[in-house]
């Protein structure tokens, strides 16, 4: 074939038989300087190859997209995901599409075919499952994914990113139990996330590790919301023995647990202590500011905006399983439990 000849070959065909993304073949032809050396001179050498004429200018696409997909979009820690992933994003030229699909097989379809008619860099999907032919039809696509917070098992070849959530709930719940709590309420997040089973595992670990038992009762299913944090804590206060703390999984239903207290005419934290799990922006400014256990929720998007690329790109993850660290930031929302004149809480054995 030389190169007078009407074009018979693809993009998206040098791209199955360089075994990269049609984006990464698009940035070679572009001259774009983010993909390796090695896998540049592959797609160069096939380009060559196959006679590849490209089409005039104004027919290419005039840029590159990441796609980002949230079940819901109706929560400010997805804002800051998204932050982080367009700060890689827009550093690397590439733009972002974000999507909701809210675990409807409709929204799901139409995601796809929209993909579909569309090149992607790659996608980075946010506390979802992967599912077995979602999986296959982003293999088929030569699309790499990335998993932030992963639902269930995630397939072994996608890389996620996630946070120490057992470490950080097993932190918050020794800083109670340092301020003298013994009675410590929990309203967990989906059951169905790894994290949310991960948090509560760390509550679960703290409490055995002072040799106090898990009290069920003080255990509330919520949903990472405002209403199932209310409805939790409107519970867990109404028990004929209430909890003294309560740690709420989200910093969202923790707020939630705010109104619960304030509804009763109790207060934060004389009456009853608050310990959240996020660090969202606004928990510094609720009244009184939140003790939370900050998860790098921007770093996460960051990461995994970083990730995706690099898969584009052909390049191998050292490592497809990540957590980065979490932190307990102490603000004014937990106070130490002062018992009756003459008792005192006895000693607690905390980990190291």
């Amino acid at each position: 074939m030389t190169s007078d000849q009407p074009r018979k070959i693809t993009i998206a065909a040098i791209a199955r038989l360089a075994g990269v993304s049609v984006p990464t073949v698009s940035r070679v032809l572009n001259g774009r300087s983010d993909v390796s050396p090695q896998t540049r001179e592959r797609v160069e050498e096939l380009l060559s190859r196959h006679g590849y004429r490209r089409r005039p200018p104004s027919a290419r696409a005039s840029s590159a997209l990441v796609d980002l997909v949230f079940n819901d979009l109706d929560s400010p820690w997805a804002v800051e995901i998204i932050r982080g992933v367009e700060d890689v994003a827009h550093a690397a030229g590439i733009g972002t599409v974000v999507s909701a699909i809210h675990r409807r097989s409709s929204s799901a379809r139409q995601w796809l075919h929209n993909i579909r008619v569309r090149s992607t860099e790659g996608v980075i999907f946010v506390t979802s499952t992967l599912e077995p032919p979602l999986q296959e039809e982003l293999r088929r696509l030569r699309i790499p994914a990335v998993i932030v917070d992963p639902a269930g098992v995630p397939p072994q070849e996608a890389p996620t990113i996630g946070a120490t959530n057992w470490m950080g709930s097993l932190r918050a719940i020794e800083y109670l139990l340092g301020l003298g709590h013994r009675r410590i309420g929990f309203i967990a997040g989906p059951p169905q996330l790894m994290c949310s089973r991960a948090r509560l595992d760390g509550y679960r670990a703290a409490l055995e590790t002072a040799g106090l038992g898990v009290d069920d009762q003080l255990i509330c299913q919520g949903n990472f919301y405002h209403e199932a944090g209310f409805a939790g804590g409107n519970h867990l206060l109404g028990l004929a023995d209430p909890p003294t703390a309560i740690f709420a999984s989200s910093d969202q239903m923790a707020l939630g647990v705010y109104e619960a207290v304030r509804r009763r005419g109790l207060r934060v934290p004389d009456d009853v202590s608050v310990v959240g799990f996020d660090d969202l922006p606004e928990v510094r400014w609720c009244s009184p500011p939140l003790t939370t256990v900050r998860q790098p929720l921007a770093e996460m998007g960051m990461l995994a905006a970083r990730t995706v690329l690099r898969l584009a790109q052909g390049e191998r993850i050292e490592s497809p399983r990540v957590e980065l660290a979490t932190e307990l930031v102490v603000r004014d929302s937990a106070a130490r439990w002062r018992l009756g004149s003459g008792d005192a809480p006895r000693p607690v054995r905390l980990s190291g």
